[in-house]
């Protein structure tokens, strides 16, 4: 049977009902479809690689915001529960069958192993393992996309940092030798291929970014395994701009636009009773309209009741949250009475292409100045905690487009009123907030919480995982919402059911050892011990 190029979307775990079922002469060879060895352009398989980051996270619909505590549900047959019920994960196997392709494709057409879609595998398939890793604990990691085979050994979780680190470092560097061909750092590395159009040096900053963000996510690793040089990895990639070079502002996010074809919101644009099924959390409101904090009123609008009582669109205490773990029962249906804030219809549902919203980012400058301020403030590098917090907060205003003394509109939930009033940016006096100007004794708090604020409707899970890992914001659980046997949040995924199915004997070995034989959604991974 000849293995056409379809199956690569398949994962290594998956196809072994379908290998081990093919005699030959079961299936006929699809004319239409590429053999395996054929020549397949490798910028088709970049894109589909750039195209796979973004996997579950896609702006306003996703369960993944009302994890992130952005938003809640009220309704369930269009924003689903907020309930953390999870349980089998996906995987990103495909990701690194992707990969393989990738590398022979690359090998075959260019000649050399050393090319520019080599140095980019190696990131791809850092971040698929990482990306796994932090949802489950141990996965295959050193045997898996190896389609000779199908039960691969589980590496310890350690491992997998350690090994998706080095595939980070290497990556940074033969990224480096490519561009010291002049002109090379400032040309796009794949206008074809990459859905991001970065360039060969905004690529590298990328890379080096993404690492920063797996180092500070081992912060409670960074003292009991020596190995993993978490502090002086940190370092030497801050103290070393010229061979680790990094993001220097919000235009080096690496962002998923939306366009004409790829419609923002899905499915949104024109619906504006969707807006009314949800609200924005209470958790994000504590920590944004009780700090007089301007992004409020570009990101979400008052509550309809509020105002009928008479307040401004410009008054934070207008601003109204739910509570992420009140059960869904107890909540308006459509948000009826007008109790609650929702999002922003101006910003987010008023336009197919996004053209009045933020592109999506997946790993930004805001993100990595918080990032940079939590490592000076634990001590794993010399510089000023407080001027990149600084730092991180105003290039969170500036992503969102906001500027002193700018006056900005507020419309209503649905759109037929676009206008309901204005009020004035005033970043300077939020900046003064006693909760916000930063205070040594508090400043850890301080700077997890504004880079929580900064993930508003972006980067996928990690205002989850920062909290996991760190507690802060206070994330709202124990009630009849949160979904669990204990109403708790829980501290991770199980593992995919396929693994369960075609690779038991490995799986069961690995949540004995991890989680005392039960893959147990509460149970404590090596990440966060």
């Amino acid at each position: 049977m000849k293995k056409s190029f379809k199956y690569i979307k398949i994962a290594v775990l998956v196809t072994v009902t379908a290998i081990s079922g093919c005699q030959k002469g079961d299936l006929l060879s699809n004319p239409n479809v590429a053999a395996e060895n054929a020549t397949v352009p490798v910028s088709l398989l970049l894109n589909h690689l750039t195209s796979n980051l973004t996997r579950e996270e896609e702006p306003v619909i996703s369960t993944v915001y009302r994890y992130n505590q952005d938003l809640v549900s009220n309704y369930s047959y269009y924003f689903g529960s907020n309930a953390y019920n999870w349980s089998n994960t996906n995987n990103t196997y495909d990701m690194i069958r992707y990969c393989n392709q990738l590398e022979s494709q690359a090998k075959t057409q260019y000649g050399n192993t050393t090319n520019v879609y080599f140095a980019l595998s190696k990131f791809f398939r850092a971040y698929a393992f990482i990306w796994m890793s932090q949802r489950v604990g141990d996965i295959p990691m050193s045997q898996a996309g190896d389609i000779n085979n199908l039960t691969p050994v589980y590496d310890k979780q350690h491992d997998v940092y350690k090994n998706s680190l080095a595939l980070l470092d290497a990556a940074n560097t033969m990224m480096g030798t490519l561009m010291t061909t002049p002109g090379v750092a400032a040309s796009k590395v794949d206008a074809n291929g990459d859905i991001f159009g970065l360039t060969y040096l905004q690529w590298r900053k990328v890379i080096n970014t993404y690492r920063l963000r797996v180092l500070i996510s081992l912060s409670k690793r960074a003292d009991d395994n020596a190995d993993l040089n978490i502090k002086s990895q940190f370092a030497t990639i801050i103290g070393d701009p010229v061979n680790y070079p990094i993001m220097t502002s919000t235009d080096d996010n690496m962002v998923y636009r939306y366009t004409t074809v790829t419609l923002y919101p899905p499915n949104r644009s024109g619906n504006a009773p969707y807006n009314n099924c949800a609200n924005i959390s209470q958790t994000f409101f504590n920590v944004t309209a009780t700090y007089h904090d301007p992004r409020v009123f570009v990101l979400a609008i008052p509550a309809a009741a509020q105002l009928t009582a008479g307040k401004q669109v410009s008054d934070f205490t207008a601003y109204v949250g739910e509570d992420n773990s009140k059960s869904q029962g107890l909540m308006s249906s459509f948000s009826a009475d007008g109790k609650y804030s929702s999002l922003s219809y101006n910003r987010y549902m008023s336009s197919a292409t996004g053209a009045n919203a933020e592109p999506y980012v997946l790993v930004g400058y805001p993100e990595l100045c918080f990032n940079i301020a939590e490592a000076a403030y634990r001590g794993w590098i010399t510089a000023d905690p407080a001027a990149w917090y600084l730092n991180g907060i105003n290039a969170s205003m500036k992503w969102y487009g906001l500027s002193q003394g700018q006056t900005v509109t507020i419309g209503n939930v649905d759109g037929t009123k676009p206008s309901q009033g204005t009020a004035t940016i005033d970043i300077a006096s939020f900046l003064a907030n006693p909760n916000v100007a930063y205070n040594p004794a508090q400043g850890l708090t301080q700077i997890l919480t504004q880079k929580y604020v900064a993930f508003f409707m972006n980067s996928g899970f990690e205002a989850y995982y920062n909290w996991r890992r760190t507690g802060i914001p206070t994330f709202s659980q124990g009630g009849a919402g949160i979904g669990t046997a204990n109403n708790m949040i829980p501290m991770r995924w199980q593992y995919p059911q396929d693994e369960i199915t075609y690779n038991n004997a490995n799986y069961q070995s690995a949540i004995t050892s991890q989680y005392s034989g039960t893959d147990d959604i509460n149970g404590k991974m090596w990440l966060i011990k």
